[in-house]
């Protein structure tokens, strides 16, 4: 408890300590040569001079060592989004499930999400992160050594604005709509150099509001067999507020060696209420109660480093961070049994990690380096019901888990040849856990060694045609709360005294969860027109091994209960594979079909298709995919800008279809097929202000599923949700 005390106080301490150190450092640097009428002295090296011309995200993409997708200000500043999420479930072959993006289909674990390149923390919240404190996005298909090797489905990497080159004072404010009142949005970003020193500011602050419409059915048989149904319609209602600050300050020490302090902080507290009109159809079900949540999150995190270029050569890169989170929440349930749960929930981790690369013989660039990290996570929850302890043992009783990481990596960049290249990596991963809980003190410790080849062949000189090809290793970790072994009985069944069905489990950590291993194959045809535009066509396998699902099991005696309960426990049953097509097509309407458009018209044309099939061995067909993930989905969008007048519109629909996943031998969940429809318009008030007009879940659409078990229980589902409206502001002071 004591070092987690301690980390969770450390970021904003060492950000205050560490910023003045450099700028101390900084300031007495510039005090030193500040006499403007002393010129150079005799053998001084003059400053240097850059010269550089700004890449576009297509250009940045074809030059890239290995397969990826770039996305910079236009994606992220296209539609007026307010936070992150929004812009990524746009991205070709990105979907959504809750809030967490998904690659390929996958389940949300299955994806890395980076920030700069380190894997995100726990509870990052990507719907609280404000896309003007984003530079851009990257999303890669496979993993490179130099980054975790966490990424069976892919890669997705935030990169934050990072020190400007000039003055920046950029302002811009949103007002929304979906529900009940306005909301109000903004961020400012401050920007400026002071010789060697430069620093970005950026901070923003938004509101959400909004409601959902549910319907819940629940069928099922009672222990004399006569039927159970009843309908629930329900009315959820959200709100919140949250805060986000990215200072960046970078001290360019030499022309070769520069210092960075970036730290991020991001605070918000949010209100739910759910209220329910019953319809009891038959026998006496068990029924969700009206609702009221409450709960706040903070997170804070700061890294320091600094970058030394020995010679144009050679080049070393240290950095270290620490960061803290916090989340509390509030639960009451007001049905035929009042019950409260109070949760407190903090994680603490320090990173450190390194690199050296140094060129060889002009067509190799060798990289070694290492990542270590340590991280803690302490959870205390109190349930109640009519006042009474849930469980008296567990009740104040603190749970925690630590996860201890090292790596080891060793990549080489290759130019074969003007036309081949090729990238070979090698990365070893240890990773060490620790449970506790419950009188209970669990170890773990698991090594994946992935090895990774990455091949690029250009077709011609320019390198406008490519083909590529990667075989890699990956795997995916438990997720740390999936290791704390406390049980969490079902809200619908709180008297431990009675039975549950298999469609309401109560649900128990387990700490002795192994890394799923995955072996992956991905080839592509990447073809870039003249006009920045380009036509893709991939393909991709992955064998995995170890699956990890969820397993539902009747248990006569838990620890918990007096009575038989039915428990979910998360366990490696299984291997699997998956497959999948994937076209990707952009570009200018002239240059892709001109037989149907003028080749001067100013009208943008975008477009993806995926196909993705899968399996899982100890599950017949059919449908035993991989958890959630879709048969197929596609996406298609347009944008116009007018000639005569300082206008852009343009919009986005995506789809993917309904399908049935077996969960196991006696268990479906059937997804209905979900579609979404965004427009925007765009106004150039004047060279530096600009107005936004943006509309979003046009014509919704209700998202659907129904769990069905052989033994006649099943609960269908459908939540809609409201069109947005929303009207920003930009201005470049």
């Amino acid at each position: 408890m004591k070092i987690l005390i301690t980390l969770a106080q450390a970021p904003l301490l060492s950000t205050g300590i560490l910023s003045f150190c450099v700028c101390l450092s900084a300031a007495q640097a510039q005090e030193a040569g500040a006499n403007p009428d002393s010129g150079p002295a005799p053998g001084a090296k003059l400053d240097r001079v850059e010269i550089s011309a700004r890449q576009t995200d297509t250009e940045l993409r074809r030059r890239a060592s290995t397969a990826k997708q770039i996305y910079g200000r236009e994606e992220l500043d296209k539609f007026g989004d307010t936070n992150v999420a929004d812009v990524l479930q746009r991205l070709p072959g990105v979907t959504l499930q809750g809030n967490a993006p998904r690659l390929r289909g996958m389940s949300a674990g299955y994806t890395l999400i980076l920030i700069n390149g380190d894997p995100a923390p726990p509870g990052f919240a990507l719907d609280q992160l404000d896309p003007a404190l984003v530079e851009r996005i990257e999303v890669s298909k496979g993993p490179t050594a130099t980054q975790s090797a966490q990424a069976v489905a892919g890669t997705i990497n935030i990169i934050l604005k990072d020190a400007p080159k000039r003055s920046q004072r950029d302002l811009r404010v949103n007002t929304g709509y979906r529900f009940e009142k306005p909301t109000l949005s903004g961020s400012f970003t401050f920007g400026e150099k002071w010789g060697d020193v430069s620093l970005t500011l950026p901070i923003s602050s938004s509101q959400w509001r909004g409601q959902i419409d549910s319907e819940i059915h629940r069928q099922s048989l009672a222990d004399n067999g006569t039927p159970v149904d009843a309908i629930q319609k329900g009315d959820n209602r959200f709100q919140g507020q949250g805060i986000n600050l990215g200072p960046v300050l970078t001290w360019r020490i030499s022309d070769d060696e520069t210092l960075s302090l970036q730290s991020f902080v991001q605070s918000g507290a949010w209100n739910n209420t759910t209220r329910y009109n019953n319809q009891v159809l038959a026998g006496s079900p068990a029924l969700d109660g009206d609702s009221s949540n409450e709960g706040s999150w903070q997170l804070a995190r700061s890294r320091l480093q600094w970058v030394n270029n020995f010679s144009a050569d050679e080049r070393i890169e240290v950095k270290a961070g620490i960061q803290a989170s916090r989340g509390r929440f509030d639960n009451q349930i007001q049905g035929a049994m009042q019950q409260r749960t109070l949760g407190d929930n903090r994680e603490a981790s320090l990173t450190q990690a390194g690199n050296y690369t140094r060129l060889i013989n002009e067509a190799h660039s060798l990289a070694l380096g290492w990542d270590l990290e340590l991280r803690q996570r302490e959870e205390k929850r109190d349930a109640s019901v009519q006042g009474v302890a849930l469980i008296s043992s567990l009740q104040g009783q603190a749970f925690s888990a630590q996860v201890q990481k090292t790596a080891l990596f060793v990549q080489d960049e290759w130019q074969i040849s003007p036309q081949w290249s090729a990238t070979l990596g090698l990365r070893h991963e240890n990773i060490a856990t620790q449970s506790t809980g419950m009188d209970v003190d669990l170890r773990n410790t698991s090594a994946v060694l992935t090895p990774m080849l990455h091949l690029a062949y250009k077709l011609n000189a320019s390198g406008k045609d490519l083909i590529r090809a990667s075989l890699t290793r990956s795997y995916k970790a438990p997720d740390i709360n999936a290791l704390l072994a406390r049980p969490t009985p079902n809200s619908l069944y709180a008297d431990l005294g009675q039975s549950n069905t298999v469609l309401a489990p109560d649900s128990v950590g387990n700490p002795a969860l192994r890394p799923e291993l995955a072996t992956g194959l991905d080839m592509a045809y990447e073809k870039y027109l003249a006009s920045g535009g380009l036509f893709s066509v991939g393909v991709f396998y992955r064998e995995v091994s170890d699956l990890v699902r969820g397993v539902t099991s009747l248990q006569t005696s838990p620890d918990y209960a007096t009575a038989p309960r039915w428990v979910s426990q998360a366990l490696n049953f299984s291997s699997g594979r998956a497959a999948g097509l994937e076209l990707e097509i952009k570009g200018r309407a002239g240059e892709l079909l001109p037989v149907v458009f003028d080749p001067k018209l100013a009208l943008s044309l975008r477009g993806a298709l995926n196909y993705y099939r899968s399996e899982v061995d100890t599950l017949p067909g059919p449908d035993n995919r991989l958890d959630g993930q879709q048969p197929w989905s596609g996406t298609l969008g347009a944008d116009y800008r007018f000639n005569t007048l300082p206008l852009t519109v343009g919009a986005n629909f995506a789809l993917t279809p309904d399908f049935v996943t077996r969960q196991s031998l006696s268990q479906t969940v059937a997804l209905g097929r979900s579609r979404s429809i965004d427009m925007f318009a765009r106004w150039m008030v004047q060279e530096n202000v600009s107005m936004r007009l943006a509309l979003s879940n046009i014509a919704p659409l209700a998202s659907e599923s129904l769990s069905s078990n052989t033994n006649g229980t099943s609960v269908y589902s459908a939540r809609l949700a409201r069109t947005g409206i929303n009207l920003s502001a930009e201005i470049k002071l």
